[in-house]
């Protein structure tokens, strides 16, 4: 009977842990699809609050903290967005890293910069939620035959 009940103690946790990181999935893939619609509307003020103040993106070129996102905002007509392939991996108990792919069409400063990008982003949860302390994206290279 012991032999039972540890099966369904251990059950029981095993099926919290997966629903648990599910929840926590599905909540950093929204934070994540609002923080690229803001970008998209150029909605600073629903942009800076999925940021943490701290926050840095590393791009090709260079890097950012929030103020250079809000700027470069200014200079890009994103005509939409697709996300794909969205994957969370739990770092700690309050930290997330996402990967993803991103279809991207639109223009930067007047120049095409449309593409499938490869992103990643790491999560953490502070007392407003879950806030994007990092994000990088590179554009998908054909792979070499």
């Amino acid at each position: 009977m012991k032999k039972y009940m540890t099966y369904a103690v251990t059950a029981f946790f095993a099926t919290m842990a997966i629903s648990l990181a599910a929840s926590d999935k599905a909540a950093i893939e929204a934070k994540e699809k609002a923080a690229w619609q803001a970008f998209k509307d150029k909605n600073a003020d629903d942009f800076k609050k999925v940021l943490h103040a701290d926050f840095r993106g590393v791009y090709a070129e260079g890097v950012s903290d929030v103020q250079k996102e809000l700027d470069d905002m200014k200079k890009w007509d994103m005509k939409s967005f697709t996300i794909s392939d969205y994957n969370v991996v739990s770092v700690g108990a309050k930290m997330v890293m996402s990967t993803y792919k991103v279809v991207v069409e639109g223009t930067f400063d007047g120049k095409d910069a449309s593409g499938t990008f490869n992103a990643g982003s790491v999560w953490k949860m502070g007392k407003d939620g879950w806030q994007g302390i990092f994000h990088t994206n590179v554009k998908a290279e054909a792979a070499a035959k």
